[in-house]
């Protein structure tokens, strides 16, 4: 600009000189000459900043033009001369001026002239140049104001970039800019930022989020390098007409692309409402930073609002959390007749389905009609509610009424009162201490907000920079035409899609409806009329729900500092059970004076008012008795109608299947509990809810115990038939070897005769050597005793082998006799010791019950949790079909069936077989126990009695009370059954009988032998007495005969001398005395001999020679 060359103009010269050079190099910078003296101790290093303040000489020449250059960063201009310069600079410039010399040339007149002509040529280029590359970019010279301010910069295409928009290019990373190509790309992207321009608009009741607005949006276009981000806002009216006016006139002027919806300054509703008239009817998406109404949720009213809050439908999901973590099980909800309250109480059902959280009653009230008192009320006093946890959700123009109803009705003490954030945050009077609610966390604000949706839609419209059609085409919204804008569908799509991860409030993500998924709210308690955070609840889709809550800073209603239970105690509770030894004894009348007895009448099936009267007793009652106790409760008992257990199944033509049974009456509310053997499984606990178990079993068989005969010959089990034979063969067939070999061995018999007949006598001869020998030498006889004392383990002291071969065949046979008599014995004990009664099968996997049988029936009760088993087992199929046609209706039919034989195996619990099988010595349960369950209280889903129940059963088990009901009931017998099982095994005579009985018949057989054996004896004896009567009498005679000759001859010979001699008394004396000796001695005599005196020698007595005594015995003939 000056025609004189100072060092003003070198050090721009210099400046741009670097500027190319290092923009060829892909490096990006600027420079600025400062104008101020030089002094010699401080060095200016300058670059450009966002921060620098805008240049004022910057030809503007349009609105957006205006808007960009007030927020440019410093420029580039050239600035005009500065005065003359003091001398003691001349020697800086002309060092300078030295160093440049070879640019400048030496020649300064031609230098100057050069230089102002080769300026102008360049400076025209580059203004060429840059007009060119700007219309290749899209850029449009409208009436040559394009023209213009490339003139202003020169030509310098990053100034007149700078100029549209600062700092426009500057995060762009971009390397190897080597060619003029390359450069022409990069400054082509450049270029295109100012044509993708995006209008925000903004609906706000004060100017200062106007003004919010404009800072946010200056502030992201700075800090992106793809999009121009702008905003036109409004002032809302409370008119909703009039906001539809406004919306209208700035979206024509500005062409907006997006709404950002504050708070109004009336009903938000309607403010929100008459925006989104504009905008669903051109397809302009809608950011809300402050409407949470739950009616913005529904899309088919609503399509383009996206809600940067989260609606008070979120509030729900920290009702449910904090009832949860209060470990209250029963809610009732109260909400208001509008949609507000209608998609409240939705989804809080919604989530407590899916938890163990029942809502007892959800009670929707009308505002105008309703009697709050009576409401309140009707709800605490009815007998079916057991909570006293209350949710409400109220218009805020009905909490003076709902809180002055309950501090009316004094529900306050053992109550919790949980309000919706409307009414809490309200500046009702009537809030009183102890009431819970939440509201939401106050980084929510608006002004936080605000900036988060401005950045949410840079971030949304930055994902079309490289769709060339989308920015070609404005959305120019004019309320009198019908044409919506045709991106704005995608436009919505892609910001549903769009996320944040650390904005002022959050991390934002959205849902299909269009509502913030993230929630944080503040858990507030009333606590002297003052609002006190006492907790935080914060939800995302990351880590789905996390709350802190610290219970022992709540002041609870009634100004308690202890948490209320939450449940109102029910105090008389009905209780169903079922006859079911030995759990429920059963009998009939209604005198049941026993302690351990009480009344449970049992209604017939088809006439409720006419009961049968029934005293019941047993295991339940006296658990009942004791939970009775310990719980503070009262009940009354009743048996089943149907006399069921409780089945799912189809009545008659219906096919849906209802529950019969006990379970059917808890279900229809004629019961409030179930106390009886009623096993635990998935069925049941589908529909109704059980206490921890009072009783663990599993399920078994019953039969008829196999009773274990003793016949006479059990002694003789331990070998069969064929093997006794043999043995007894053995001992005979031993005996005769032994008797031939030591018979025939010359070192047998034969040696020991030998060594006899050395042997002096005085009267030796042949016969009797041999006789001796005979007697020595192992016979027969002594044989067969050696064999069977060997055998029977019996002592031999005679008659044993002389032979070598005999005596090993002796030992053989010992050998043979041990291994018999060892084998015997332990044969014995298995069959006789070890022996105990079989059950007929052995088990579920016995034979006879996988492959059924004609001969062998077994069956279960229908409809019973065993048939249940038996249905759901894949692999017991088989059994299940051939139970289903025979089974019982109830158990004891079936055991009855068992006794009398018409049933050989009956499947049921086994608490109650093993009680059958103790009352009966002839039933016994056979094989282990399979399909485990348990036996528990049954009572309704979500029952305030569950968990005291529960802890009283387990402190049953724990103190031992549920094994002294075991002992009692279940495993008490009065008969005394042998239990071989668990106590030793023994013999008893029946097992020995026999051997006593061949013992007995032996003897028998001997006595009888002996006895005819005397008795011939005797007769034998009898005869030859009679013998030698009949002699002695014939003797007699011929004495007396003689005696009479004698006689007879005395008298007829007296003269005979010779005869005279002859002393006839003296001979008959001697006769006589003959006579009396005779005859002692035959009575006196066993042997039926009489001693008479001999002449002989040597006598003979049955075949066997004795020498001659004084009085020889001889047989009598």
């Amino acid at each position: 600009e000056d025609s004189t060359i100072n060092d003003q103009n070198i050090l721009e010269h210099t400046g741009k000189f670097l500027q190319e050079l290092l923009s060829s190099l892909g490096i990006d910078c600027d420079y600025s000459v400062d104008r101020k003296p030089p002094t010699t101790t401080t060095t200016t290093t300058t670059t450009t900043t966002a921060a620098a303040p805008p240049s004022t000489s910057e030809t503007t020449t349009s609105p957006t033009q205006e808007e960009a250059s007030a927020s440019a960063s410093t420029s580039t201009e050239p600035k005009p001369t500065p005065p003359p310069i003091s001398t003691a600079q001349d020697s800086s410039f002309e060092k300078l001026a030295s160093m440049f010399s070879t640019m400048l040339g030496d020649d300064q007149s031609n230098l100057k002239a050069a230089h102002i002509a080769e300026e102008q040529e360049r400076e025209k280029r580059k203004v060429d140049e840059c007009i060119e590359r700007m219309t290749a970019m899209g850029f449009m010279d409208t009436n040559g104001v394009l023209t213009e301010l490339i003139k202003s910069r020169k030509g310098d295409l990053n100034q007149v970039l700078d100029a549209l928009n600062p700092r426009i290019g500057q995060l762009v990373e971009y390397t190897n800019f080597t060619n003029d190509n390359s450069s022409s790309d990069y400054e082509q992207m450049l270029l295109m930022k100012e044509q993708r321009h995006v209008v925000i608009t903004g609906a706000f009741s004060t100017v200062e989020h106007m003004q919010m607005l404009i800072d946010h949006t200056a502030n992201l276009t700075n800090s992106n390098n793809l999009i121009t981000l702008s905003s036109s806002s409004f002032v809302l009216d409370s008119n909703p007409l009039m906001i539809t006016i406004k919306l209208c006139d700035v979206c024509k002027e500005g062409g907006a692309k997006a709404i950002i919806a504050g708070k109004g300054n009336g009903d938000d509703d309607l403010t929100l409402t008459a925006i989104s008239y504009v905008s669903d009817f051109y397809n302009i998406p809608i950011l809300s930073i402050s409407s949470r109404e739950n009616i913005f949720s529904d899309k088919s009213l609503y399509n383009f609002i996206v809600r940067l809050v989260p609606p008070y439908l979120y509030e729900a999901d920290a009702w449910y959390s904090i009832v949860r973590a209060m470990k209250y099980t029963k809610v009732v909800l109260v909400y208001s007749h509008d949609e507000e309250g209608r998609m409240v109480a939705s989804r809080f059902q919604m989530l407590s389905d899916d938890s163990n959280i029942q809502i007892e009653r959800m009670e929707e009230y009308d505002p105008v009609n309703t009697n709050f008192t009576s409401l309140i009320y009707n709800l605490t006093a009815e007998d079916r509610l057991l909570s006293r946890v209350f949710i409400v959700h109220t218009r805020v123009e009905d909490v003076d009424q709902m809180l002055n109803a309950i501090v009316h009705l004094n529900h306050l003490d053992n109550f919790v009162w949980i309000l919706n954030e409307r009414a809490l945050m309200s500046n009702s009077s009537a809030l009183f201490d102890g009431l819970l609610g939440v509201k939401l966390h106050d980084t929510f604000s608006e002004e936080n907000l605000l900036y988060d949706a401005a950045l949410l839609l840079s971030n949304t419209f930055i994902k079309f920079a490289d769709k060339t059609n989308f920015w070609t085409k404005k959305p120019v919204v004019n309320c009198a035409l019908t044409e919506p804008w045709t991106d704005g569908k995608e436009v919505y799509k892609t910001l549903l899609n769009t996320t944040l991860i650390n904005g002022l409030t959050g991390a934002i993500e959205l849902n299909e409806e269009g509502d913030r998924i993230e929630s944080q709210y503040e858990i507030i308690n009333i606590q002297n009329k003052q609002r006190k955070v006492i907790g935080n609840y914060r939800s995302n889709a990351v880590d789905k729900t996390e709350l802190r809550l610290s219970e022992h800073d709540i002041l609870w209603p009634g100004n308690n500092q202890r948490k209320p239970d939450g449940i109102r105690t029910r105090r008389n509770v009905s209780v169903v059970t079922i006859p079911a030894k030995p759990f429920i004894f059963t009998r009939a009348g209604d005198d049941c004076t026993g302690d351990d007895e009480v009344p449970c009448p049992r209604r017939k099936l088809n006439d409720s008012d006419i009961q049968e009267q029934y005293c019941c007793r047993g295991y339940c009652i006296d658990l009942l008795q004791k939970l009775a106790k310990n719980l503070s409760f009262a009940f009354t008992v009743h048996l089943v109608a149907d006399n069921k257990y409780g089945a799912l199944e189809a009545e008659g033509n219906d096919p849906v299947k209802k529950w019969n049974g006990m379970v059917g009456e808890l279900l229809n509310y004629q019961a409030d509990m179930i106390i009886a053997p009623l096993t635990i499984n998935p069925e049941r606990a589908e529909d109704i809810e059980f206490t921890k178990p009072f009783k663990y079993h599993g399920i078994t068989i019953l039969v008829r115990k196999n009773t274990s005969r003793s016949n006479l010959a059990s002694f003789l089990q331990p070998f069969e038939k064929a093997l006794w034979i043999m043995v007894l063969l053995s001992v005979h067939v031993v005996a005769v070897v032994l008797y031939l070999l030591d018979r025939f061995s010359p070192f047998g018999r034969f040696k020991l005769a030998t060594k006899k007949n050395t042997v002096s006598h005085p009267h030796n001869d042949r016969a009797f050597e041999d006789n001796r020998s005979e007697e020595d030498a192992l016979n027969l006889s002594r044989a067969l005793w050696f064999t069977w004392g060997i055998l029977l383990n019996s002592g031999i002291g005679e008659g044993t082998p002389r032979s070598f071969s005999a005596r090993v065949l002796g030992m053989v046979w010992a050998g043979f006799a041990m291994i018999m008599v060892a084998s015997y014995t332990a044969n014995l004990a298995a069959f006789l010791v070890l022996d105990r009664p079989e059950a007929s099968i052995s088990g579920i996997n016995d034979a006879r019950l996988r492959n059924p049988q004609d001969n062998f029936s077994y069956a279960t009760v229908k409809g019973s949790s065993v048939d249940m088993y038996f249905k759901r087992q894949v692999e017991l199929s088989t059994m299940y079909r051939t139970m289903e046609r025979r089974n019982y209706q109830t158990a004891e039919e079936a055991i009855e069936e068992l006794k009398d034989d018409h049933l050989h195996a009956f499947i049921w619990d086994s608490p109650r077989l093993e009680y059958e099988s103790s009352q009966d010595c002839d039933l016994v349960t056979a094989g282990e126990l399979f399909g485990r369950s348990s036996y528990g209280i049954a009572l309704r889903k979500q029952d305030a009695w569950i968990n005291p129940l529960s802890h009283a059963i387990l402190t049953f088990h724990e103190t031992g009370l549920m094994e002294v009901f075991d002992n009692q009931w279940i495993y008490n017998s009065s008969k005394q059954c042998s239990d071989k099982s668990s106590s030793p095994a023994t013999l008893g005579l029946d097992n020995m009988l026999g051997s006593f009985v061949y013992i007995f018949v032996y003897f028998q057989l001997k006595l009888s032998c002996i006895e005819i054996a005397f008795k011939r004896h005797k007769e034998k004896r009898d005869h030859e007495l009679e013998l030698g009567r009949n002699a002695l009498l014939h003797w007699r005679k011929k004495v007396q005969k003689r005696k009479l000759q004698l006689s007879i001859q005395d008298s007829s010979d007296q003269q005979i001398p010779k005869e005279d001699s002859f002393d006839k008394d003296q001979q008959i004396k001697k006769y006589r005395s003959y006579e009396t000796n005779f005859s002692s001695k035959i009575n006196q005599n066993t042997d039926n001999t009489i001693p008479i005196h001999v002449k002989k020698r040597f006598t003979y007595q049955q075949g066997k020679r004795t020498e001659d005594k004084e009085d020889t015995v001889l047989p009598f003939h």
